[in-house]
């Protein structure tokens, strides 16, 4: 059975970003942003709110210290650096978790950290390093170094496919620093097919292995909430809740 996640809690002060409560209704599991490249507290606490009030389950969206470029851009930090911060903002998240009596579901990088660590096995072990802290399934992508290093740990992978984002024939995803409108139909088509038959078509129309126990939606994609709701509609055979 798959699940619908979503990448929000994105907003900062007074700036919004992304419709989390129009989002909520249509998705499973939320990956709430921690404070390093989105968020604050105030945000971590309603967004956890909002989450218990739909019975959506919450992991950690941890990422670089990166506010101003949003995280998606790569920085270097050694081992024990890079899992101090993840350990850092898991625990804030599950601070919030607590209040609210609910338990830290899983954690899942965000941005240029989730990039790397597709492709770096020292960077992929920190995040581990951090999750076994909190005995908790790290969400990746199958076929990288995140299955390779995180594939091992008792506490499980999560393997996810993007609804709302392009893949390269190697399997890596075309990550624009703004997210781009999608068709809801396309995007419902390609969730259904990546579940059911395990492929996806790549940009330049190739056809590449996906494994998707988990399909994402991104808040700040333009159109979010319809691709998230044709999504669910087109996947709700095959949920798990």
């Amino acid at each position: 059975m798959v699940d619908i996640n979503c990448d929000m809690g994105e907003a900062f002060s007074i700036y919004r970003c992304g419709d989390d409560e129009g989002l909520m209704p249509w998705i499973t599991v939320a990956n709430v942003a921690c404070g390093f490249h989105a968020s604050d507290p105030r945000v971590m606490q309603q967004t956890v709110a909002l989450a218990k009030e739909h019975g959506v389950r919450v992991g950690a969206h941890p990422s670089l210290p990166d506010r101003e470029g949003f995280g998606r851009r790569e920085m270097k930090l050694d081992h024990d650096e890079l899992t101090a911060a993840v350990v850092y903002q898991v625990g804030a998240l599950s601070g919030f978790l607590r209040g609210q009596g609910m338990e830290l579901n899983h954690i899942k990088a965000h941005g240029a950290l989730y990039g790397m660590a597709a492709r770096d096995p020292e960077v992929a072990e920190a995040l581990a390093d951090a999750a076994d802290i909190f005995g908790v399934p790290l969400m990746g992508m199958a076929g990288t170094v995140h299955e390779q290093v995180w594939g091992a740990r008792s506490a499980g992978f999560i393997s996810e496919y993007y609804a709302d984002l392009d893949y390269r024939p190697d399997g890596s995803l075309i990550i624009t620093r703004v997210h781009q409108p999608f068709d809801p139909a396309a995007s419902a088509r390609g969730a259904v097919r990546a579940v059911t038959d395990g492929v996806a078509t790549a940009a330049d129309g190739t056809e590449i292995p996906v494994r998707a126990d988990c399909v994402c939606v991104h808040s700040d994609t333009p159109n979010a909430v319809d691709v998230a709701k044709a999504v669910h509609e087109a996947l709700r055979p095959h949920m798990s809740a």
